[in-house]
């Protein structure tokens, strides 16, 4: 895998990222993300699994890869929205509190921590 293709993976990772928790996530998905299992919290995963199909299919990817990497992005990405509400719930953190934003950034982090993972996934592979 050429560097290129690993920077251009990265971005289309990046670029389904901005699209599905920013412009798809509804309120219902925000609110609920904190219920272990809740369906707004599955949905928003689920969204995110689908888009990463769709940003890696261009790459000619083999198909089971393409499957593992949505599936585990599906309960990665679940998990750390659902730990990040876990501890911005009990203390009515808002957006008006450092704290919210602390926690927020790492949030977003461990997301882009774990597309680093795909990809390294990928070139490992």
């Amino acid at each position: 895998m050429t560097p290129l293709t690993v920077l251009a993976l990265l971005a289309a990772l990046q670029v389904k990222h901005l699209i599905a928790d920013y412009a798809l996530q509804s309120a219902w998905m925000v609110r609920n993300k904190g219920i272990y299992g809740h369906p707004g919290g599955l949905a928003h995963a689920g969204i995110h699994a689908g888009l990463t199909m769709v940003a890696l299919v261009p790459f000619g990817l083999p198909v089971l890869m393409v499957l593992a990497l949505a599936a585990a992005e599906f309960v990665i990405h679940y998990h750390i929205d659902w730990a990040k509400q876990r501890v911005t719930e009990p203390q009515n953190l808002t957006p008006a509190d450092k704290m919210f934003w602390v926690l927020f950034g790492a949030d977003q982090f461990l997301h882009q921590l774990t597309y680093l993972g795909l990809v390294w996934v990928l070139v490992a592979h």
